[in-house]
């Protein structure tokens, strides 16, 4: 389990076992944010807590949620349930503590070119390079 939470402490994820791997985004949103994601579902594998506020853009998917007071970015989720009923959400392993999550290897996402993953780069989770 992995538990991460927002600088002032007022918001907080959880999420149930270790993800195999982590994803470093490039795309107009999350490299401004500077997040590394991990996936899971709403009240499955991943549990938030505390208030938020959301930032939806283009085709209004997904919500970013962040913390009100502190500001720090927790997760995003989508903002529509699939089909089944299940609702993707990506807990933000920044807000983890370092030592929970260097062992999980990072893929870089090209979500500003050619969405596609330019594979693992090792086990770093240390400063992104775009």
């Amino acid at each position: 389990m992995l538990k991460g939470s927002c600088h002032c402490g007022n918001l907080s994820w959880r999420l149930d076992g270790e993800p195999s791997s982590a994803t470093a985004c490039n795309c107009t949103v999350c490299r401004r944010y500077g997040t590394l994601w991990a996936y899971g579902h709403e009240d499955e594998d991943v549990q938030a807590f505390g208030a938020t506020q959301a930032y939806a853009w283009g085709d209004q998917s997904l919500g970013f949620h962040f913390c009100p007071r502190c500001g720090c970015v927790a997760f995003w989720r989508a903002t529509v349930a699939a089909a089944d009923g299940r609702r993707r959400m990506a807990v933000n392993l920044r807000l983890a503590e370092p030592d929970d999550v260097a062992r999980i290897p990072v893929n870089r996402f090209d979500g500003l070119h050619s969405f596609t993953s330019g594979g693992q780069d090792g086990r770093c989770v240390g400063d992104l390079l775009f």
